[in-house]
C-alpha cells in the first residue's frame, strides 16, 4: 500500500489520502440521500444530520476513512456514516480546523486524479467569497464613476444649453437689424398708406416751438408732421424732392425704429421737433445753407436708426456683432448712419436723388459727422472744442460751423427737460426703464453695470439733478452765446427743472431720514 499525501492550502484544510482502488466516484450525500454542494454556503455536518460519504467503486471494493484532525493532530471523536460499500469513517467538523482525509484503495493513480478534482472544488469553493467580495467592490466603484461621470454630463449638457440658448437671443438682439430684415429694406410703394392730416394753424405754431407736447400724436400724425417740416423748411422745393419719395422715406425710416421704451420712433420725433424748433427760433435758415438745414433735419430724423436699446458700453462689453464690426467705436452710432444710407441707397427712399455725385458726397459725410456727434462719449471733447470757438465764431469758417452743427445735435438729442415738465418727466421715466432693462441684463451675464443704470441705486432725482447740472445747463449756455434768444425758451426751463429736482431730492432724503428713525425706534423697542 502506498501514501499519498496531498496538502490543500486553502481556509487550513489538509487531506490526506491512502488509494486502493482505481475508476471509484465520491459523493457527499445528507441525511435524505441528497447530494452536498461543497462550497462555503453548505451546512455544518452534525451527529444528528450527519454527512454520508458515498464511493462507488466501477469493479472491485474499495475502504473509505475519513477522519478530520484539530491543528494539533488529534482525531475528534464525533463520528459520521458512510454507505454500506465503505467501512466505518470518523468524521469531525470544526470551523477553522484543520482536516486530514486518509482514503485506501488499490490504486494511488485514480486517487491522485480524484484528489486532484476534490481539491480544486474546495479551493473553489472557499475563494468564492472572496472572489465575489472583490467583484462586488469592483462593480461598487464602477457604478459611483459612472455615476458621477453622469453627473458631470448632465451639468456640461447643461451648461450648453444655457450657451446655446444665450447665443441665440445675443443673435436674435444683434441679427435683427435692418441689414437683414427683407420687409424693411423694400420701400413702401403703396403711398400714401398713412393719411394726410391737414395740420391746424396751432399746431404749425406749436411744432417751430420748443414746448411742443410730443406725447399727443399717433405715427401717422408725426408722419405727416415730419413731412410738413420739410415742405416749411422750403426743402422739398428747393432739391426738388419728389413728394412721394419723401413719404416713403419716413416710412421706411419709421420701420426701422425698435419699440424701445426710449429709443424709439417718438424720440426720433422728439428730437427732429427740437431741431425744426432751434432752426425757427435761432433764425438758422439765415446763417445756414439750405443744404446745411437739410443735413441738420436728416440727420436729426435718422441719428438713432435701429437702436437695439443697450447702449455703447453695453456693445462693447458684451462684444456684440456691432461693436466687433466697428472695432469698438462708437458701434451704435456708426450701425445707425449705415443703416441710414442703406436706405438712401433705394431709389424710392433717396431723397438726394437730385443732387449730383459729389453733392451727395458731401451731405453723406456730413451726415455721418453729426450722427457720430450724437455719442456721449465724445461730449467733453465736442464741447471744449466749440467753446474755444464760440467767442470767435465765424459763420464763413467751415470747421466753426461744423462745430456748431454738431452741437446743435447733442442739445436736439438730449433736450427732453427744455419741454414743460409733463413732457418731460414721462421720458425720463422711459429712460431709466431703458437703463434699467440694459443693467439688469449685465448682471445676468456678469458685465460691469454703470451705478446711474442700476435700479438699485438710482432714483429719478439723482439721474436728473447731475446730468442737468452738469451736462444740459453748460452745453445750452455756451450755445446761447450765439443765439441769446434761447435762453427764455430752452435754459430758463433748464434751470428750473434742475431746481424741481433737486427739491425732490430732498423730499426723498428727508423721507429716507424719517424711515431711518422709524427703523432704529422699532429695534430698540425689541431689545
Amino acid at each position: 500500500m502506498h501514501l499519498l499525501q496531498y496538502f490543500i492550502q486553502s481556509s487550513n484544510i489538509c487531506v490526506h489520502a491512502s488509494i486502493l482502488v482505481r475508476n471509484i466516484t465520491l459523493s457527499l450525500l445528507d441525511t435524505s440521500g441528497a447530494m452536498v454542494s461543497i462550497d462555503p454556503t453548505m451546512p455544518h455536518n452534525t451527529e444528528r444530520f450527519a454527512w454520508h460519504v458515498c464511493i462507488t467503486c466501477a469493479s472491485q471494493e474499495c475502504t473509505l476513512d475519513l477522519a478530520f484532525v484539530d491543528s494539533s493532530g488529534s482525531v475528534c471523536t464525533r463520528v459520521f456514516y458512510v454507505a454500506e460499500c465503505v467501512r466505518l469513517c470518523k468524521v469531525v467538523v470544526e470551523y477553522n480546523h484543520s482536516v486530514i482525509l486518509s482514503l485506501h484503495t488499490d490504486k494511488e493513480e485514480l486517487f491522485q486524479n480524484v484528489l486532484t478534482q476534490v481539491a480544486e472544488q474546495f479551493s473553489r469553493a472557499f475563494k468564492i467569497n472572496e472572489l465575489k467580495t472583490e467583484v462586488t467592490n469592483r462593480l461598487a466603484m464602477l457604478e459611483k464613476r459612472v455615476e458621477l461621470e453622469g453627473m458631470k454630463v448632465v451639468e456640461i449638457e447643461k451648461c450648453r444649453s444655457d450657451i446655446k440658448k444665450l447665443r441665440e437671443e445675443m443673435a436674435s438682439r444683434n441679427n435683427s437689424s435692418y441689414l437683414e430684415d427683407s420687409k424693411k429694406m423694400t420701400p413702401r410703394r403703396d403711398v400714401p398708406s398713412y393719411p394726410k392730416y391737414m395740420l391746424s394753424p396751432q399746431t404749425i405754431d406749436a411744432l417751430r416751438k420748443p414746448g411742443f407736447d410730443v406725447w399727443l400724436w399717433e405715427a401717422n400724425e408725426m408722419l405727416s408732421c415730419l413731412e410738413h417740416m420739410y415742405h416749411d423748411l422750403g426743402l422739398v422745393k428747393d432739391f426738388t424732392i419728389n413728394p412721394i419719395t419723401l413719404k416713403r422715406w419716413l416710412l421706411c425710416i419709421h420701420d426701422n425704429y425698435r419699440n424701445n421704451p426710449f429709443h424709439n420712433f417718438r424720440h426720433c420725433f422728439c428730437v427732429t421737433q427740437m431741431m425744426y424748433s432751434m432752426i425757427c427760433q435761432c433764425s438758422l435758415q439765415e446763417k445756414f445753407t439750405q443744404v446745411d438745414i437739410l443735413i441738420l433735419m436728416t440727420a436729426a430724423v435718422c441719428h438713432d436708426l435701429d437702436h437695439p436699446g443697450y447702449n455703447n458700453t453695453y456693445q462693447v462689453n458684451a462684444r456684440t456683432d456691432l461693436a466687433v464690426r466697428y472695432n469698438d467705436i462708437s458701434p451704435l452710432e456708426n450701425h445707425h448712419c449705415a443703416i441710414a444710407f442703406q436706405i438712401f441707397s433705394q431709389p424710392d427712399c433717396n431723397i438726394f436723388a437730385s443732387f449730383d455725385p459729389e453733392a451727395f458726397k458731401q451731405i453723406r459725410q456730413s451726415t455721418i459727422t453729426l450722427i457720430l456727434a450724437t455719442d456721449m462719449a465724445r461730449h467733453g471733447e465736442i464741447l471744449d472744442s466749440f467753446k474755444q470757438k464760440v467767442d470767435v465764431f465765424d459763420y464763413s469758417d467751415e470747421e466753426h460751423v461744423t462745430c456748431l452743427k454738431m452741437v446743435l445735435i447733442k442739445c436736439c438729442d438730449i433736450s427732453n427737460e427744455v419741454r414743460p415738465m409733463e413732457v418731460a418727466e414721462p421720458w425720463v421715466d422711459c429712460l431709466l426703464e431703458e437703463y434699467f432693462m440694459q443693467s439688469d441684463r449685465e448682471k445676468t451675464e456678469g458685465l460691469p453695470v454703470a451705478p446711474f443704470m442700476d435700479r438699485e441705486k438710482v432714483t429719478k432725482p439723482t439721474a436728473q439733478i447731475g446730468f442737468i447740472k452738469f451736462v444740459l445747463i453748460p452745453m445750452f449756455e455756451t450755445v446761447m452765446k450765439l443765439f441769446p434768444q434761447i435762453e427764455d425758451v430752452m435754459v430758463q426751463p433748464l434751470r428750473e427743472s434742475r431746481d424741481r429736482y433737486e427739491e425732490l431730492k430732498q423730499i426723498d432724503d428727508a423721507m429716507n431720514e424719517v424711515c431711518k428713525k422709524s427703523e432704529n425706534l422699532t429695534i430698540g423697542k425689541k431689545k
